[in-house]
């Protein structure tokens, strides 16, 4: 730059510095002064207002520090009555199965015993499982059960008086399992289930249904019995027999051959097809009852 243009900038430019305003010039230092002031009245605000904030909140509240990141659990109202589980929910048994009004429901989940059962327990549902035993202290504890289904299972063992406590169960099931002998059974059942096992004339006793005056229905299809039960109930309606080994009836099979007045009015349907007997050589077996078995003759 010569002298001259030296010259020239001096006289146009300089002066142009000292016309700056001075709003401008004041704007300028505010940010030049210290932000401590700031963060302290911030950081005072904020303490006073989280103070209010907790007169306010309940006892049960919980506040946390977004500065510490630190919970402040503050003291629960003891008023408040904590409930315990009650025994059903906690209950191990209601988490495999379903438990729903009194039933239980553990079928096909290949249980290989009875399930502790809840209280106040009335029908029990667990079919299709891999069951082989039923002891007394199964349903030791449950006097309120009016039905048990166990059909569809392994059951080869069930211990004398298994059944024996419970007054109140009126159906029983256990098709399909691998009994040779049958329990003793409850006073007020109503219906017995006990087809496609493997019972024998000998597994069943003597008297097993002469104390049962409430059995109407009683199903014992698909063994292997050689003869007809003996003492069968004047309750009995519907009496199930077919595919046995059965060879022969007698006339106090179903009738009494010392009163020849005597009928069975009850009885509706008797089943004894698929045995040997031959039914046309028994006509005083039949000669109480309504209608004639159904077999061969």
């Amino acid at each position: 730059m010569t002298t001259f243009q030296t010259m020239v900038f001096l006289f146009f430019f300089v002066p142009l510095v000292k016309l700056v305003p001075p709003i401008q010039q004041e704007s300028l230092n505010l940010y030049e002064y210290d932000t401590d002031i700031f963060e302290e009245l911030f950081k005072q605000d904020y303490e006073d207002k989280s103070q209010d904030a907790i007169k306010k909140k309940g006892k049960d509240d919980m506040i946390v520090s977004p500065d510490s990141n630190i919970q402040l659990e503050l003291q629960r109202d003891e008023s408040v009555p904590k409930v315990p589980p009650t025994k059903d929910t906690d209950l191990a048994t209601c988490l495999l199965c379903v438990c729903l009004s009194g039933s239980v429901y553990c079928e096909e989940i290949d249980i290989v015993a009875i399930p502790p059962l809840p209280k106040e327990t009335a029908y029990l549902y667990a079919r299709f499982n891999k069951i082989k035993r039923v002891a007394v202290s199964d349903f030791a504890d449950i006097p309120t059960l009016r039905r048990i289904n166990l059909s569809g299972n392994r059951i080869e063992e069930i211990e004398d008086g298994a059944f024996s406590k419970l007054l109140l169960l009126e159906e029983l099931s256990l098709a399909e399992n691998k009994l040779i002998r049958l329990p003793v059974l409850p006073p007020k059942l109503i219906t017995f289930n006990a087809n496609y096992n493997r019972i024998k004339s000998r597994g069943i006793r003597a008297n097993a249904f002469k104390k049962q005056t409430n059995l109407s229905y009683l199903y014992l299809a698909h063994n292997t019995l050689e003869s007809v039960p003996l003492n069968l109930p004047e309750s009995l309606r519907v009496l199930h027999l077919q595919f046995n080994n059965i060879t022969s009836v007698t006339d106090d099979t179903f009738c009494k051959s010392n009163n020849t007045r005597y009928i069975r009015s009850r009885m509706d349907e008797i089943r004894m097809e698929g045995n040997p007997v031959i039914l046309a050589k028994h006509p005083n077996a039949f000669s109480c009852l309504k209608t004639l078995p159904v077999g061969t003759y």
